[in-house]
This record gives C-alpha cells, sequence and structure tokens, in this order.
C-alpha cells in the first residue's frame, strides 16, 4: 500500500475508539516486525523515526525503508518523523517523503511554540502531510521532570494551529523500563473538554497496561509513543539467540533472529489497544 498519513490512519479506527501505537523505529529488522504484527491484528502502523534513529540513519534512507516497507504491507503504513526539535527538520522530513511529522516546540514559550507549529502545518498541508504538534513537557527518567499541559493554553495553540494530533503531558514519562507510570486522567479530561483534537501520549511504554486500555477506549487519546518496551524485546531476544547460538556471527542471521519475538511482543501490545 501507498504511506498514508497519521489523520488517515488515526480514521482507520472503528467509531473512533481505541488507539493506534506509535512504535519507535531503530532499525530495518525492528521495522520489519511491527509490519508483521499490525497486519496480524489488521490496524495501521505507524512507523517513527526519532532523533536516536535519525543520529544512525539518515533521513532520506529512513523514507525510503518506510515507503518499500509501506508499499509491501497488508495494512495502512504512516512514515512518522518523532521530535522534529526545529521546523526545518520538519520540512526537510516532507520533502524525503514522510507521510506525518511531530514538530516538538514544547520546551518553548507559547507564542514561538504556535509560530514554528504554524510554518510547519502551512508545509505539511501544501503536501498532504499529517502534523503531530506537542505542548507540555513531557520528562524523562533521570532528567528533568515533566510539565503538565495547560488546557487553556491547549485551547488556545489549536485555535491558531490546528494541527492533526496534539501530544500532551499529563504524568507520563519518557524512557521508563516498566509499566509503573500512570498518568493523571482528569487532566487529560480537561484538555480534551476544550480541544477536538485527537490526543497523543509520549512515554507510553511507562503507562500500565490496564490504563492504557482505558484511556483508548474512554478518552480522545488515539495515539501511545511505545520504544521502550520493545527495544526490551528486541534486546532480550538478541541476548538469548547468542547464548544458545556462540558460534554464529553472520549479522542477518543474528539479528533476523529476532524479528518473530519482536512481532509478538508488538503484537500484544496493538491488541491491548483495540476497541
Amino acid at each position: 500500500m501507498p504511506l498514508v498519513t497519521l489523520k488517515d490512519a488515526m480514521e482507520c479506527l472503528p467509531g473512533h475508539r481505541g488507539a493506534l501505537a506509535g512504535l519507535v523505529v531503530l532499525g530495518w529488522e525492528d521495522a520489519q516486525a511491527y509490519i508483521a504484527a499490525a497486519e496480524r491484528v489488521g490496524c495501521p502502523a505507524i512507523l517513527q523515526a526519532g532523533p536516536g534513529c535519525r543520529a544512525h540513519t539518515p533521513l532520506t534512507v529512513l523514507a525510503e525503508m518506510f515507503r518499500v516497507l509501506a508499499a509491501r504491507a497488508r495494512v495502512p503504513v504512516v512514515a512518522h518523523l518523532d521530535h522534529g526539535k526545529s521546523p526545518e527538520e520538519c520540512l526537510a522530513a516532507i520533502e524525503a517523503g514522510f507521510s506525518s511529522v511531530m514538530y516538538d516546540g514544547s520546551a518553548l514559550p507559547l507564542a514561538e511554540n504556535i509560530e514554528n507549529t504554524g510554518r510547519v502545518l502551512e508545509a505539511a498541508r501544501r503536501a498532504g502531510v499529517s502534523v503531530e504538534a506537542e505542548l507540555g513537557v513531557v520528562g524523562y527518567v533521570g532528567a528533568a521532570p515533566s510539565v503538565g499541559t495547560d488546557p487553556e493554553e491547549a485551547r488556545r495553540f489549536i485555535a491558531e494551529v490546528p494541527v492533526d494530533a496534539l501530544a500532551i503531558s499529563a504524568g507520563n514519562t519518557h524512557l521508563s523500563t516498566s509499566d509503573s507510570v500512570p498518568v493523571d486522567i482528569a487532566a487529560i479530561r480537561a484538555v480534551e473538554a476544550v480541544v477536538p483534537t485527537p490526543l497523543v501520549l509520549h512515554g507510553g511504554s511507562g503507562i500500565p497496561r490496564a490504563q492504557r486500555r482505558q484511556l483508548a477506549l474512554e478518552t480522545r487519546v488515539m495515539k501511545f509513543n511505545i520504544g521502550t518496551e520493545l527495544r526490551q524485546a528486541f534486546g532480550g531476544a538478541l541476548r538469548a539467540f547468542l547464548e544458545v547460538n556462540p558460534t554464529i556471527f553472520d549479522r542477518n542471521a543474528i539479528l533476523g533472529s529476532i524479528i518473530e519475538p519482536v512481532a509478538d511482543a508488538t503484537e500484544e501490545t496493538l491488541k491491548h489497544l483495540q476497541a
């Protein structure tokens, strides 16, 4: 299938209930696993190229890789730039062929975030590309804490820059290695009461699975970014393979061994978000 936008993918959710997973890609093997899992579940796959991935692989290579995977896939596939830190980075992704971009101006003053997001949104609309933005600060484990999204700022933001999805901060945290970071449902309700936009929660691996499902079914959170728990599945599968196959040195055999275990883990994550 051709690549689809994030907006298109969210519209695949029956009755706009349930949610999708923004799957953090680091290479060819995990991207293949994500597509395989999405095909089993029958839901769109959102392949996300974050800053770590882009530091390792050029943006143009990632765009082509995502296009190739989408052409082979039996489900819609989104090529999504995650955490674009400047408008120029988002514009480069649009030029490269990404079907969705996230501009992260969350650390900036509100007016500057609005101005920069507006630049991205204008270019994206011309190209038929979706835009996700972020308001409020989602912190990292062991680093600066999160700052919750202010509902009145969210209302003003969406009124001025009507993006396709809004990432918010409600107690969620990046890079948690266990699902032990519940979010504040009341804070999410306060934001969704004043904006009509689909909401996104980054740091989805840290949110307890039962709460992820509750949010997917009962709120307008329609996308959870999932990275750490699937990287853990990758690392665990890789260690297990090498432990029992100490004489295998071929890269394709070693990395190919993780595709099925990561697909299994991803399938469970995706199924849990479906209505």
